[in-house]
Formats: C-alpha cells, structure tokens, sequence
C-alpha cells in the first residue's frame, strides 16, 4: 500500500508488486502509527533482476565477471518526501548488512529517475552506468546506477558513527561497528530465511 500510494503520487501507477520469491527480502522502517518506509533487496537468481527488463546488457557485463553475484534495490518509498538522514541510513545499513552477509553480493544496482541521480550519487556514491532508457512499466525516463558492495563496506568502516550534520553523505550516519555487529547477531537477522517479507 506504501509503495502504490507513493508511487501513484508521482505519477508512475499503484499496481506495483513485490514479487514474492526467495530472491527478495524487503525491509520496513516503522513507529507506533505503522509502517512509513520500505525498500526491498533483490539477489540475482534464475529469474533474473527486475531492472533486467532493459537493462539487461549492462547488468550482464557485471554478472559475467567470475565469482560475481549481483543483486539490486527496488521499491523504495517513504510516507515523507524527504526522510531524516538517519532514518534513509539505518535502513540502507540493515538491507547492506543483509545483503553483504547473506547473500555475498558484489555489485548493487538502482533503477532511478535521472533527476534522483545526484541525490544517489552524493549520498551512497552510486555511479551511472550506460545511457537513459524508458521504463514502460512506470512510463518515466530511468537510468542504471552501480555500486560495487566492498567500497560500501570500506566508506562504513572510514565513516559510519561519526555523523556530521552539514555531510551530504549518508555513511557518517550508518551504525558504527558495535552497533552493526548487534544488529547481524540478533535471532531475527541471523537465522532470516531468504524468504520475501
């Protein structure tokens, strides 16, 4: 409901479904009024990577690469246009912690909107891969963007606990090490099945 009342006020349709399969795991971030944000975290399997739908190419020149494993974010909504800092950290942090220990994935990839670029660019440190296309599902310009999973790990080791208000990076606002360490060994992460929420 989240993501088609977000996605709708954007203009990009409320059918949208989050495939339930063991190849997807989605996160919420919530409060005593419910859930207010969600990002759901795809790993490569036969059935391939939503963002595949056109841009496979580009996604198959880092699946071909040997000992590869690439996955991809999707579906991300918030109930505010623009969540706290914290708030977008601690939930990319827990999909990283998943997604690193888990599954041992080696690229990230993000469909977006060109004009969110930037905003993953300076805040994650994605990086654009290939040209524009048009998403049809969605009837929006898209863009690929990747991130390769250990230069994640080394910005949260250099940055996360050391938050800096005026940063537009959100790494300073990950959990710091303890924190994350807490956070992996907990029952209800250790021993997650990969089945989808």
């Amino acid at each position: 409901m989240l993501v088609n009342r977000r996605y709708a006020w954007r203009g990009y349709g409320d059918q949208h479904q989050i495939p339930a399969q063991s190849s997807h795991m989605t996160f919420t971030a919530s409060s005593d009024d419910g859930v207010f944000g969600t990002i759901t975290l795809g790993v490569d399997s036969p059935a391939g990577l939503a963002a595949d739908d056109i841009f496979k190419g580009e996604i198959d020149n880092f699946r071909n690469v040997p000992g590869a494993r690439v996955c991809e974010l999707t579906k991300l909504a918030f109930d505010a246009d623009m969540p706290s800092k914290p708030m977008l950290a601690a939930l990319f942090h827990i999909v990283f912690i998943y997604g690193y220990n888990e599954h041992r994935c080696t690229d990230l990839f993000i469909e977006v909107n060109p004009r969110h670029r930037r905003f993953y660019q300076a805040m994650l440190g994605f990086k654009p891969v290939g040209e524009v296309k048009t998403n049809q599902s969605v009837g929006a310009p898209a863009v690929l963007m990747w991130l390769k999973v250990d230069d994640i790990r080394k910005a949260i080791d250099a940055h996360a606990g050391h938050r800096q208000e005026n940063s537009r990076s959100l790494y300073p606002f990950f959990f710091s090490e303890k924190e994350e360490q807490r956070i992996f060994t907990r029952p209800a992460l250790a021993t997650m099945d990969r089945v989808a929420a």
